[in-house]
């Protein structure tokens, strides 16, 4: 079975920069679509970022133009890449792997604490 695992995150100033990891131990199929999601103490676990095997990716508004999801298939490894980032952005961050089989897995999750 696939599994994931998360690395990157930590504290980090306001308008700093993170970039997360995500490693899979099993082969991403074409058409695994890849995701980053947040959740915050207190708060419902939200979508960050997606992308697809074609490379074409979609973000939530909150993260829209500071944020960048990439993916290297050679790797089997998927990153987001976290600019100017806000107190807002304190949360656990989730990779996930939507296979194409309809199963999802879920990596354990890396802290990312923005705070002066």
């Amino acid at each position: 079975q696939v599994q994931l695992v998360e690395s990157g995150g930590g504290l980090v100033q306001p308008g700093g920069s993170l970039r997360l990891s995500c490693a899979a131990s099993g082969s991403i199929f074409s058409g695994t679509i890849m995701g980053w999601y947040r959740q915050a103490p207190g708060k419902q676990r939200e979508w960050v970022a997606l992308i697809f095997s074609s490379g074409l990716t979609n973000y939530a508004d909150s993260v829209k133009g500071r944020f960048t999801i990439s993916r290297d298939n050679a790797k089997n490894s998927v990153y987001l890449q976290m600019n100017s980032l806000k107190p807002g952005d304190t949360a656990v961050y989730y990779c996930k792997a939507a296979m194409a089989t309809g199963r999802d897995y879920w990596g354990q999750g890396t802290q990312v604490t923005v705070s002066s």
